[in-house]
């Protein structure tokens, strides 16, 4: 990824965004990679803050969470990046690996909450009662035999083509879903959250977590590669909806809803309605915190960089009314902000995960 950056810096360079000559050297300006999710909300804070700190526009490099965290522990220095954005937290074996490449302290900071909303075309009947095990049932690459009762734990390639098929109270409607590439945190999050809840449903598959891990996860945690399940950016997916079957589903972020809210309509999920209360609360089951990685080797080194983390957390950002809430980020408690703030003012090195 050195390469990668090195040719980024003299691509802009040659658009005024940063200054070449900085490329092997101190930087002036901030690099960030991750979450697509999160950039906006990154970017918009960097902005309110480069003319009074002199700090040029961000490198942003949006290759999602799990890419993200790849380029930030590959090592320390002005090669690499100094923030990560995330859909998730950092997983202890991304932490393990930071620290072997010697990037040490990192610092935690969260921002918010997002979840995953499912959405159709506003012309699309509602499809009611849908259940995190209808998801699973539906998108999974694998799934128990439809011929065996809950008690069976015999896999068979994924056989459902209708709605209907998984449950005859959903809509005798094809199944087509546009959702998030697989290097985004969604992957792991769509998989616990709801591969995995489907997947516990089945008492034989449910026993598989405690007594062989990795037997689990090849049981539950794959999607679909049978054209059902088509990966899209956030924007095309919202895009596609409108020029496809209205019954076709999507799955986007709710920081997206907002801007696309007079073609879409969401689906409640266990009865639960994806609105600010809800995911504000978690008590809608998709709801999803988001983070920021920082390294606090490189805070002293670039000029605007405390000031960048003061302005990323404060209460005019963050709190409820802050701007980036009206971007369409959750506000969370003013409890988490205080501590998200103060660790991030006393760079507070965070623990390996467990």
């Amino acid at each position: 990824m050195k390469k990668r950056h090195i040719l980024w810096v003299a691509i802009l360079s040659t658009m005024g965004f940063v200054d070449a000559a900085l490329a092997d050297g101190p930087r002036n300006y901030l690099y960030i990679v991750g979450s697509t999710t999160v950039a906006p909300f990154t970017e918009a804070a960097a902005g309110k803050i480069e003319k009074s700190v002199k700090l040029k526009r961000p490198l942003l490099e949006s290759d999602g969470t799990n890419g993200g965290f790849r380029m930030f522990c590959e090592g320390t220095g002005m090669d690499y990046p100094d923030i990560v954005n995330a859909f998730r937290p950092i997983r202890k074996r991304e932490f393990d690996i930071c620290q072997a490449n010697g990037v040490g302290d990192i610092v935690e900071g969260k921002i918010g909450y997002d979840a995953l909303v499912i959405v159709v075309n506003k012309k699309a009947k509602p499809m009611m009662g849908l259940t995190l095990k209808d998801l699973y049932l539906a998108l999974a690459k694998q799934v128990p035999d439809p011929a065996c009762n809950e008690s069976c734990d015999k896999l068979v390639t994924n056989p459902y083509k209708t709605w209907k098929q998984i449950d005859p109270a959903l809509p005798d409607v094809k199944i087509e879903v546009f959702g998030p590439p697989s290097n985004s945190g969604f992957t792991e999050v769509f998989a616990e959250a709801v591969l995995e809840a489907g997947c516990n449903k089945y008492p034989l598959l449910a026993a598989k977590k405690a007594n062989n891990g990795k037997e689990y996860k090849r049981a539950c945690d794959n999607i679909r590669e049978d054209g059902v399940y088509v990966e899209e950016t956030g924007e095309m997916i919202t895009d596609r909806l409108d020029y496809s079957n209205p019954e076709t589903v999507g799955i986007i972020n709710y920081s997206r809803l907002k801007e696309n809210a007079s073609h879409l309509q969401t689906l409640k999920l266990e009865g639960v309605a994806p609105d600010y209360e809800s995911i504000a609360t978690q008590s809608y089951p998709l709801a999803r915190p988001l983070f920021f990685y920082v390294k606090k080797a490189h805070v002293t080194r670039i000029p605007g960089f405390q000031a960048f983390l003061a302005e990323f957390t404060s209460e005019k950002a963050l709190g409820p009314k802050g701007y980036l809430i009206s971007k369409g980020l959750v506000a969370m408690s003013a409890q988490e902000l205080k501590t998200t703030a103060t660790d991030l003012k006393t760079l507070k090195p965070m623990p390996s995960p467990n």
